[in-house]
């Protein structure tokens, strides 16, 4: 396909409208890479919603229209942007010659936006291209994509984790989908090659890179005001250290089966306790409690309400050197909180990407492969505290070991993170678009 007029790219399985920070991170990474390599690219958002609406969204000073183009997940299959209807019409429409199918298309508000794009580029919240998180999420971020794939767009796989796939189907599903790829990018090395023997490429290929995820490019950005409770928290208190504490509100309910869905070897609740026993009263650090998921009681994942919990148990006890981060905030503005710390534990995995690509020492408690290999692409492999394989006392001697080491992180980091980022704003420059 050779590009004529204004490029036009679509954005799969990201969004701005979230409570979960993580997805709004992969969201305006990916618009950056864009803007970068296309400063005139018109970017557009595939996603589920109940309606259609623009996004203005600030990208270096500059505003940028975004529209949502919503699908419905749904059981009301008279609705006509209903996934399943509008892949039952772009199947028809391809099977009809000429005008007929085009007239099908052009019926559809919903496929009339898609067969309009250039290229759609998915990126299925960072880690949802599997089947860890169950069917129902796998099928949410894989039919948008065979969607594309029927109305014969260009289908390009941003930097994320593939798989696992212990389902056949999902595992046949995701090898179709890839195969069909125009590009695939992956952002740990591991699942370069799993990408490759899943749809039987061997030795080199172009189809199949490396890039680091999207996130680490995101910019901080000071919010308008945020409160907290406890200890005041400006990073620079009396404490030696300030260290920022995500505590994960879908660990702390035991996973969406509320059974400990990811077979950690120790209680989470407790678990957290222990660390910041551990923190303040060996290290006499200050903690700070910072969700990245939003969202109250009625969203039983909210990283805000295990946050509380956490506080309301413990700020008795700790009250002197335990701080709570409160108000609503974007992707940038928790960027720009997490990045008054000076050291970091995260349950969410963006919340330490946030950490990190502002070059501060973090810690992973990992529920995924998808810790180990993102910090692998970095050199922090070893600083993963992984409760799936480690009791309490090994998840807590890699955050001592972590924490004696922060200088020394830190300052790899700093010397590290300009090339890391260089590299994802390349992102897009490295497609070839032009011969897509």
């Amino acid at each position: 396909m050779k590009r004529t007029g204004q490029l036009k790219v679509l954005l799969l399985g990201a969004s701005f409208n979230t409570r979960n920070m993580g997805v709004g991170a992969l969201a305006a990474g990916s618009v950056k890479c864009v803007r970068s390599a296309f400063p005139e690219a018109e970017i557009g958002l595939l996603d589920y919603a109940k309606k259609g609406e623009f996004v203005n969204y600030m990208l270096q000073g500059r505003e940028i229209l975004i529209k949502l183009v919503n699908m419905r997940f749904s059981k009301k299959l008279y609705l006509s942007n209903n996934i399943a209807i509008l892949l039952a019409v772009a199947a028809a429409a391809r099977l009809m010659p000429g005008k007929l199918g085009r007239k099908l298309i052009s019926g559809n508000d919903t496929l009339r936006e898609i067969d309009s794009a250039s290229i759609a580029a998915s990126i299925a919240g960072g880690d949802s291209f599997s089947s860890i998180y169950g069917m129902g999420r796998f099928f949410y971020v894989a039919l948008p994509q065979l969607l594309i794939i029927l109305m014969g767009k260009p289908l390009v796989q941003l930097p994320q984790t593939y798989g696992p796939f212990t389902n056949g189907l999902a595992k046949a599903v995701a090898g179709f989908i890839l195969a069909n790829s125009d590009a695939v990018y992956s952002r740990d090395y591991q699942g370069i090659e799993e990408v490759k023997e899943l749809i039987g490429i061997k030795g080199g290929s172009d189809k199949v890179r490396f890039c680091h995820d999207v996130a680490f490019v995101l910019d901080p950005a000071r919010p308008e005001g945020y409160s907290a409770e406890g200890t005041s928290f400006d990073g620079a208190g009396e404490a030696p250290c300030t260290v920022g504490f995500n505590v994960s509100g879908l660990l702390y309910m035991g996973g969406y089966s509320r059974d400990n869905m990811f077979g950690l070897k120790v209680d989470y609740k407790r678990l957290v306790n222990e660390i910041i026993e551990f923190l303040i009263t060996n290290k006499r650090a200050q903690v700070v409690l910072i969700p990245h998921v939003f969202g109250g009681d009625e969203h039983p994942e909210s990283d805000t309400e295990a946050c509380r919990k956490v506080y309301e148990s413990l700020k008795s006890t700790h009250g002197g050197r335990l701080t709570m981060v409160t108000g609503s905030f974007d992707q940038a503005g928790i960027k720009h909180i997490i990045g008054k710390c000076d050291f970091f534990i995260g349950s969410r995995m963006h919340a330490c990407i946030a950490a990190l690509s502002q070059c501060i020492p973090a810690v992973p408690i990992a529920y995924s492969r998808k810790f180990i290999g993102v910090m692998e692409t970095i050199g922090a492999q070893d600083y993963v505290a992984d409760p799936c394989a480690l009791d309490s006392e090994g998840v807590i001697r890699v955050i001592d070991k972590a924490f004696e080491e922060r200088a020394a992180i830190s300052k790899r980091l700093k010397d590290e993170m300009p090339a890391v980022k260089e590299g994802v704003l390349r992102l897009f420059k490295t497609m070839n678009i032009e011969a897509i």
